[in-house]
């Protein structure tokens, strides 16, 4: 077995772990990518103890540039992880201690219980600022589509059965509406994780005069006026992972709205709607049929949204029964955090990519929106307008429908006479509803599938999203 590094186990034990332990334990396979917030969180304590007197300010001067150092050999694949160090915090400072002896006073005052809720907070962080990028880029893709087409109409559809008629450009400015929302909730749980509780240490603080709040404002740990924000409770600081549970719930919805979108995407392509086209390159063929074209981007986006939920479960399943304060547990939490970061990232990145090359069958939208019964409703609205009460209107429609499928008609072509037939409440106008412009036109209230109103979302969008 490889000898453990002195600083990876305490004076209390007189041997180090057992080789199956040892890799039962260890983090630095997946930790490590937090390097480079742990450097720039030691960074800060380092100086923060050289301006309290804990470190002279040449020790801390010297720390600082091991530290910079280290990071450069990381950055160009010069530095070589131990695993028998455990981790990534242990790793690093084994480096800087043989770089630099004054290295072995950095941990003073710290502890890698809170050490580790730093790096975590300060690299999610930097990726919730990356992701909410992502998500107006994607909304502008769908915007964009939506306004390349915005003549297009295509059926509504509830229960997946044809409903009323839309503008392609108003179906996609709902998905516009849903990950707006999701921004938000993103934007809203950033307040929770930009707080600093370095400075907590295991689970009680530390006896020396520790200045929080400088290493707060070093690591941009401030909120909207500029103020510090630190952990007001050293307990909670270490075993705190609400900001971890709470992304991977906004991830979560995130991805339920992105698989969502996706089953439109793969019904809208296939064969039996053909109103989109999807561009090859973000398609796959089949191993054995050689004219498939499969929308696969699609599918594993509509896929990924099942590693996003279980990711937030099994967060949650975590913390549920941990005593207070930090406990090997806690460990756990990095890999579906991690693992939903960098699914729902490529999700929003590889969705707003095929959208951008995502063309629009106007021919077979159109073909499918000339159905009359997609303005039945508009019938009976029609019957409204003549003072009939609408659960009146809403029957008296009803047997409509029945007589044109009895006479294997469709619904524009009954005649006047046939109408009556039914109720002399119908009247010459009644025919004209069916004129599908006409009818969207008809469409002004807020938020409807109004040719004006979706203009008029579209411009707002435009303008939003700059």
């Amino acid at each position: 077995m490889k000898k453990s590094s002195p600083l990876s186990r305490s004076g209390r034990f007189s041997s180090g772990p057992r080789q199956d332990v040892a890799k039962f334990t260890e983090s630095i396979s997946f930790d490590r990518r937090l390097w480079r917030h742990d450097l720039v969180g030691s960074i800060a304590h380092a100086t923060m103890l050289g301006c309290i007197g804990v470190l002279t300010k040449a020790e801390a001067k010297r720390i600082v540039a091991a530290l910079e150092a280290i990071g450069d050999d990381i950055e160009a694949g010069r530095f070589t992880w131990d695993e028998s160090l455990e981790d990534v915090h242990m790793n690093l400072e084994a480096e800087l201690t043989r770089r630099e002896p004054a290295g072995a006073k950095l941990h003073t005052g710290r502890s890698r219980n809170d050490q580790v809720a730093l790096d975590m907070r300060m690299w999610l962080r930097d990726e919730i600022v990356e992701l909410e990028l992502e998500l107006r880029s994607l909304q502008q893709a769908l915007v964009a589509l939506g306004q390349a087409n915005d003549g297009v109409v295509i059926p509504g559809y509830t229960h997946l059965q044809r409903a009323q008629p839309v503008y392609f450009a108003h179906h996609l400015l709902a998905y516009v509406e849903m990950i707006e929302r999701d921004r938000e909730r993103l934007l809203d749980a950033f307040s929770r994780v930009n707080i600093c509780p370095l400075g907590s240490g295991a689970l009680a603080g530390s006896t020396l005069p520790l200045d929080r709040n400088q290493v707060a404002a070093m690591l941009g740990f401030e909120d909207s006026r500029g103020r510090p924000v630190v952990s007001q409770n050293s307990m909670d600081a270490v075993s705190d992972r609400d900001f971890a549970v709470e992304f991977c719930f906004v991830a979560s919805l995130l991805g339920v709205h992105l698989s969502r979108l996706a089953e439109d995407v793969i019904l809208w392509s296939s064969s039996e709607f053909d109103f989109i086209r999807i561009a090859d390159a973000y398609t796959t063929g089949s191993s054995l049929m050689p004219q498939k074209k499969n929308p696969d981007v699609a599918e594993l986006a509509r896929g990924k949204s099942g590693r996003l939920v279980g990711n937030l479960v099994s967060l949650l399943t975590l913390l549920k029964g941990l005593p207070m304060t930090y406990n090997r547990d806690l460990q756990e939490d990095k890999e579906p955090l991690f693992d939903s970061i960098d699914s729902v990232r490529a999700t929003v990145r590889l969705t707003a990519a095929m959208l951008q090359h995502t063309s629009v069958n106007a021919e077979a939208c159109a073909a499918a929106a000339a159905d009359p019964a997609l303005l039945a409703t508009d019938l009976a609205d029609w019957l409204v307008g003549q003072k009939v009460p609408f659960r009146e209107a809403h029957h008296l429609v009803g047997e409509v429908v029945g007589l044109a499928e009895k006479l294997a008609k469709p619904l524009d072509r009954l005649t006047l006479k046939e109408l009556q037939g039914v109720s002399r409440k119908f009247k010459a106008g009644a025919l004209e509803v069916f004129e599908l412009k006409q009818a969207l036109a008809k469409r002004t209230a807020i938020g409807s599938t109004g040719t004006k109103e979706v203009k008029k979302q579209l411009r707002r969008w435009i303008k939003r999203l700059g």
